[in-house]
């Protein structure tokens, strides 16, 4: 099957091409880093660049774009302007979902948990009530709409929580985690906030899966299975990598008053159990992201 990553050199987009590659054509772009996008076939191209975007559609003429580039950080510095992440996160996918359409290519979207209302429950549905609180998960949640306003032939994965070890140089809090506590050094994790993380690992091997099932106008739930706060994630990693626990220093949202505060976004990933995902659950995905 011939695949297109956007986003190829970021956190999930490496592990991705890793795992598409081995039965199937792929090409992978990337902008300003180029991760192990040099091991596959790749374009450098900023997305927005839509008249080189079309090109690539028409010269590769994937079947399936899995678009994972965005301004993701959900505590976006203020140094950038509100309208270049606007274009980038809403523009560039509506862009994207028009040449999907256009070229009858299915759009593998990686939404965000933080699309939920985080304080009214856990483990949410599909259909739960969506107040994105930061600027980064307002722009995905309007991404979920344009595509939904300009074609069908979609999946949109509202993706928890992402941990395992970035590779090159992308990196994520568990990766940060891991090495502080390695070091002997104190973490400061919040007891009060609550997802469902899914390691990279899994996330890539579960797009391939997704890939071969004929989904379409779906929305799913894109998490692991167990409801877990940040610092109960950093006690089952001190368990399983023999690190010390008393290195683990409890805080609360409040304690960071600079980044959205966002109780709970635990979902439930029925949806996606459904079409046979089978997830595992946070210990042996720790012990997997250990051996590798």
């Amino acid at each position: 099957m011939k695949i297109l990553i956007t986003g190829g050199s970021g956190l999930l987009g490496q592990y991705l091409n890793l795992k598409l590659s081995e039965k199937n054509k792929l090409l992978t772009v990337y902008n300003n880093h180029i991760g192990n996008c040099f091991n596959f076939n790749s374009i450098q191209i900023d997305l927005r660049d839509y008249k080189k975007l079309a090109e690539i559609f028409i010269s590769f003429k994937p079947e399936v774009v899995i678009h994972t580039a965005a301004i993701s950080n959900p505590s976006i510095s203020q140094s950038i302007p509100a309208k270049e992440i606007y274009n980038t996160n809403v523009e560039v996918t509506a862009k994207i979902a028009q040449l999907c359409d256009v070229n009858k290519s299915k759009l593998i979207y990686s939404s965000t948990d933080l699309v939920y209302a985080g304080y009214r429950e856990s483990m949410l549905g599909e259909d739960a009530k969506l107040i994105p609180i930061s600027l980064y998960a307002e722009t995905k949640l309007m991404g979920e709409v344009k595509i939904q306003e300009i074609f069908n032939n979609y999946i949109i994965l509202r993706t928890a929580l992402l941990y395992g070890f970035g590779l090159n140089h992308s990196t994520c809090h568990f990766h940060k985690m891991y090495n502080d506590l390695k070091n002997g050094k104190p973490v400061k994790l919040f007891i009060d906030q609550f997802r469902t993380p899914l390691s990279l690992l899994e996330a890539s091997r579960f797009i391939c899966e997704l890939i071969d099932k004929n989904i379409t106008g779906e929305i799913i739930n894109f998490g692991g299975c167990e409801r877990l706060s940040i610092y109960e994630l950093g006690e089952r990693l001190c368990e399983l990598a023999n690190f010390d626990k008393n290195l683990l220093v409890k805080i609360k949202m409040d304690d960071k008053p600079e980044l959205p505060k966002v109780a709970d976004v635990s979902m439930n990933t029925d949806k996606l159990k459904s079409y046979g995902i089978k997830q595992k659950n946070i210990e042996e995905a720790i012990l997997e992201i250990l051996r590798c």
